[in-house]
């Protein structure tokens, strides 16, 4: 009987073993289940940056040369302030709405996880959200995925994370910074100043809960685009900072009496223009992606909004006189439709561009790519936008030959290249662009009226190696032909760089770098960049300046010369330039203290109108715009950079002048720098040196040979 009585008390002892392992069994992989889970998911969290979490995209701010703001760009539109900058009722407000255990819970509130499951349980929906203003941080500064429910399990465990990282107040202060508030606004202060004109530290009752109100589903309360929908959210938050013991019912009831009428302040937003994208692309080559991604930083750049909007202003008002002609046979920029999608890559319409560039620093005051950059974005100043500079880079050309011992009163013939009398170039021989020739002339004749035949045999003197080599240096063209057409301009160069080569001319052989950016800071306002403000070495300054006299000329009986009846009367020089079949009009000029350059043209090449010569199509802007900058930058007189000398030389040899150089009627005075003064007599026609007085006017200009004295020199060039 003992037996049978142990062996029943062994089938009730494991019956109750049985009976309580299995939910023991149950029970231990539930835990190991959710400790696995913990484990998974606070590993996963583990792998996040912390530091992203203060990281917030703001706009960078730009600024013009005088520091005042010019523009935003990039980043989100956000104006982060500290907690403190912020009115305590918008905070109880947030608190009240969002989170009212927020100082109490770790971040996670799961008292109010398990009252809004059960209230959703009861309404049969998920009407309410538990997230806490922890969580929120953590879903809106890292990526953590769509909303599911291992989102929301990562999201947890992050915001578990940020509190150990973090102070409540700093948490608190991020979130207010970060958040969006509907019409392109992130942050409170942002929020405040569009929609009530205010900072967020002067905002009262009604409108710091307004502003809780709409944080979520902004774009559906804006108080813009719906003020009823934004004074219940109000209310809303007023009843539960009532509820909270934030505010007394009576302080409520008031504050709803208010009525919803946003007084928007306008913020500084991007400025869409051609000067913009230069800076976003300087900015794209000196900083990192997330650097500008992330934004906040202050750059300061070499802008001059006078000048920049007298650039544009001048270059829309000729270009739609040149369209107004009765020979303009093209589309007009009046008549153009865009397309319904995206832009033409090419504008059927005349185009044009400017840069302004300031001589002593470099730094490039203006810069417009084009007539309307909402229309295309192409920047038309800037490479690749490259188009043939023609005559425009004669003074190059000039200067080399100047620097190769040729004077301005050599005798040059204009007559018709022959074939083969151009070294290298078969029977290459390009005429003048009016189809006339007018013999034997002065060097400095070529120049002043751009005659090509003049230009090439010039060329001829300063040697193509020399020619393509400050072409090269100047930074004109990566590709630069090895090829007599260069002489005349048939390469391409984009209008920033021709612009910039021209300072060589004012600045006495030195050619600055140009720059838009002169400094960047960053959120801290420390130094992250710094313009290196780069100069290239001088060249000849006394030949540069022989080229400068000339083109002095080029304004006043040149070329140029109706830049005085279009009203310029400063003390200036520059160059027109005009290619083949008139398809590109230049003009590069510049005083003492700026140079400016102007092209006009098609993006598809074609010709402008008839006879559309640099002169008549580009230089009334030059005009415009230098007459605008010159109440910002008044110019001087053009200085020679050496002392002058006065000599007599032969227009033949480029000797000092012989009395047999008098008696052939080939002697002519001259002032020049003391360094192109020649050292030997002339061997061409021989006899005793001419003495030459040395005069003290360093100003004056080169004197060219008489007219009588060329004619007598024709028969000797086989001219006409």
């Amino acid at each position: 009987m003992k037996l049978f009585a142990r062996a029943g008390s062994t089938k009730k002892k494991r019956g109750k073993l049985w009976r309580y392992g299995w939910k023991i069994t149950l029970g231990a992989a539930v835990a190991a289940a959710a400790l696995g889970v913990f484990i998974f998911y606070g590993a996963w969290a583990a792998s996040f940056d912390m530091k992203k979490v203060g990281e917030m995209p703001e706009r960078n701010t730009v600024f013009d040369v005088d520091g005042k703001i010019y523009s935003r760009l990039a980043g989100a539109n956000r104006l982060k302030v500290s907690l403190n900058e912020i009115s305590p009722l918008f905070i109880d407000a947030l608190l009240a709405r969002e989170d009212a255990r927020f100082y109490q819970h770790p971040g996670v509130d799961w008292r109010g996880i398990l009252r809004a499951l059960v209230r959703d349980m009861l309404s049969g929906s998920a009407k309410e959200g538990a997230s806490s203003i922890t969580q929120q941080l953590a879903r809106n500064s890292l990526p953590l995925g769509g909303r599911t429910l291992s989102r929301k399990l990562l999201e947890a465990m992050v915001a578990l994370r940020i509190e150990q990282q973090f102070t409540k107040q700093q948490i608190l202060e991020l979130y207010i910074n970060r958040i969006y508030f509907g019409a392109g606004c992130y942050g409170v202060e942002t929020a405040s100043q569009a929609y009530f004109g205010k900072n967020a530290s002067k905002l009262n009752l009604s409108e710091a809960a307004l502003l809780a109100g709409v944080i979520r589903s902004p774009n559906r309360f804006s108080p813009l685009k719906n003020p009823e929908g934004a004074a219940q959210q109000r209310d809303a938050v007023l009843d539960r900072m009532v509820e909270v013991k934030k505010i007394s019912a009576a302080d409520a009831s008031q504050a709803k009496l208010a009525k919803v009428n946003p007084h928007p302040r306008r913020l500084l937003q991007i400025q869409e223009n051609y000067a913009m994208d230069a800076v976003q692309r300087d900015l794209n080559l000196l900083l990192t992606q997330d650097q500008i991604d992330n934004g906040g930083m202050f750059i300061y750049t070499t802008l001059d909004p006078p000048v920049q909007d007298a650039a544009q202003q001048a270059l829309e008002t000729q270009l739609g006189k040149i369209e107004r002609q009765s020979n303009f046979n093209h589309p007009r920029k009046a008549n153009y439709q865009p397309p319904e999608n995206g832009e033409d890559s090419a504008m059927p319409y005349l185009e044009g561009a400017v840069v302004a560039i300031d001589n002593a620093s470099g730094g490039i005051r203006a810069l417009v790519g084009g007539r309307d950059y909402a229309q295309s974005k192409f920047n038309r100043a800037l490479p690749p936008a490259n188009r043939p500079v023609g005559s425009a880079f004669k003074p190059f050309v000039y200067t080399v030959a100047f620097s190769e011992g040729l004077l301005p009163g050599a005798a040059i013939s204009d007559d018709p290249l022959q074939p083969g009398e151009v070294d290298g170039a078969g029977n290459w021989s390009p005429g003048n662009s009016d189809g006339t020739y007018v013999g034997i002339q002065p060097c400095s004749y070529g120049l002043i009226h751009s005659r090509n035949t003049m230009s090439v045999r010039v060329g001829q003197f300063a040697g193509l190696d020399a020619v393509q080599k400050i072409a090269t240096t100047l930074n004109l063209s990566d590709k630069m032909p090895h090829a007599a057409a260069i002489y005349i301009g048939a390469f391409e160069a984009s209008l920033k760089n021709l612009t910039a080569a021209y300072t060589i001319f004012p600045n006495n052989g030195v050619r600055k770098q140009a720059y838009l950016i002169e400094r960047i800071d960053d959120q801290e306002r420390n130094p992250i960049y710094r313009a290196p403000h780069l100069s290239a070495p001088a060249r000849d300054p006394s030949a540069d300046w022989m080229t400068s006299q000339l083109m002095e000329e080029v304004l006043t009986t040149g070329t140029a010369a109706s830049a005085r009846s279009l009203g310029f009367k400063l003390p200036a020089a520059g160059k027109t330039g005009t290619t083949d079949e008139y398809k590109d009009a230049w003009f590069v000029g510049y005083t003492t203290a700026l140079t400016c350059g102007i092209w006009v043209g098609f993006d598809q090449p074609v010709t402008i109108i008839p006879h559309g010569y640099g002169a008549a199509l580009a230089l009334p802007v030059w005009v415009q715009v230098m007459n605008k900058a010159a109440q910002r930058y008044p110019p001087q007189d053009l200085q020679a950079p050496v002392p002058m000398q006065r000599a007599a030389v032969c227009a033949i040899s480029n000797h000092l002048a012989a009395t047999g150089c008098q008696t052939a009627g080939t002697a002519y005075e001259i002032d020049l720098p003391a360094d192109k003064v020649p050292t030997v007599a002339c061997e061409v026609h021989g006899g005793s040196e001419i003495y030459a007085q040395r005069v003290d006017d360093f100003g004056r200009r080169a004197v060219t040979l008489p007219n009588r004295l060329f004619q007598s020199l024709r028969k000797f060039f086989g001219g006409r």
